[in-house]
């Protein structure tokens, strides 16, 4: 593997081009659930184990089908409170065990993205071709069932390799949320010279990560969503910026989670300068309106550093 992939560029946050959102918004706000399909026993991979248990592994199965029959309507009706359209994380599997939420979601005009086929089935050991057609196959699999083709993607179980930007974008996508390094959208660099854009996505936000990974109280990861918020808002006047918030219909939606997400979601809607978007959107925006400024900046700034190093 290349010691570095060479994406994007160390393009510090300081001066940057001005971004402006639809509206004179100060923050792209988009909630982005990741409805996923868990096999029971899935098709054993070397470099990582599905479960933590045994097969059959139910306790973190049932989680995740409780999540899939109850969270979800739970999780949907409270974005439908606020007016927020998902950007759903798909795994593509979904389409066939569990339509009924695809046409919920399809009623709601949410977006949908890849997020592979299954949760279960990972990039690790994949050579090029193996993922390309997973990744081709996710891609149809959700414009067959969806109604149009995915332009984002978030690998399976955050399982990537240093193909996947390429792949995807020569695969016609056109954002990736696979890299957590920036608040404000970024141009990346591609094999194929694709225009291609990371879309933040705060794995810090991501429910699984506050309450599995981090062991953060309801209360607490409530605060978080508002702390951050406020962070991004006050600069957001200097220069647009993005927040995400990546939620799972078996971690935000228990019924001792929803008051913190909602009063969090209720701060954020009271304010002014918010546009409420999705990953698509915001990724068609930065492109058509920021994309080659940045690129024209990041020339500039590695042209300097270098003239200050001859």
């Amino acid at each position: 593997m290349r010691a570095d992939p060479g994406a994007y560029s160390g393009w510090a946050y300081r001066g940057r081009p001005k971004i402006t959102w639809p509206g004179g918004a100060r923050v792209a706000f988009w909630v982005a659930p990741n409805i996923e399909f868990y096999e029971l026993n899935p098709p054993v991979n070397p470099q990582r184990a599905a479960w933590p248990h045994p097969c059959p592994a139910v306790p973190g199965y049932s989680i995740r089908d409780w999540g899939n029959r109850v969270g979800h309507i739970r999780q949907m009706r409270l974005l439908d409170k606020y007016g927020i359209r998902g950007s759903v994380s798909l795994s593509a599997a979904l389409c066939e065990h569990h339509p009924e939420i695809i046409a919920m979601c399809r009623e709601r005009d949410w977006e949908f993205f890849s997020h592979g086929i299954y949760n279960t089935r990972y990039t690790y050991g994949m050579d090029e071709a193996q993922e390309r057609a997973m990744l081709l196959d996710s891609m149809d699999t959700i414009e067959r069932h969806c109604g149009r083709r995915p332009a984002g993607y978030l690998a399976p179980a955050l399982s990537h390799s240093e193909h996947t930007l390429d792949l995807f974008a020569e695969a016609g996508g056109l954002y990736t949320c696979d890299l957590f390094h920036d608040d404000q959208p970024t141009p990346v660099t591609v094999r194929g010279g694709q225009r291609f854009v990371s879309v933040p996505y705060s794995l810090e936000l991501n429910d699984t990560i506050a309450y599995v990974v981090n062991k953060i109280e309801p209360r607490r990861y409530g605060q978080m969503i508002i702390d951050a918020f406020d962070q991004l808002w006050a600069e957001g006047a200097q220069s647009g910026t993005v927040m995400c918030i990546p939620t799972h219909n078996y971690q935000v939606a228990c019924p001792h989670r929803m008051k913190a997400f909602e009063e969090a979601l209720d701060y954020i809607s009271s304010h002014e300068g918010v546009w409420l978007s999705t990953g698509r959107e915001i990724a068609e925006h930065y492109l058509a309106h920021h994309h080659d400024t940045a690129l024209a900046d990041i020339a500039a700034r590695d042209a300097a550093a270098r003239k200050a190093l001859a």
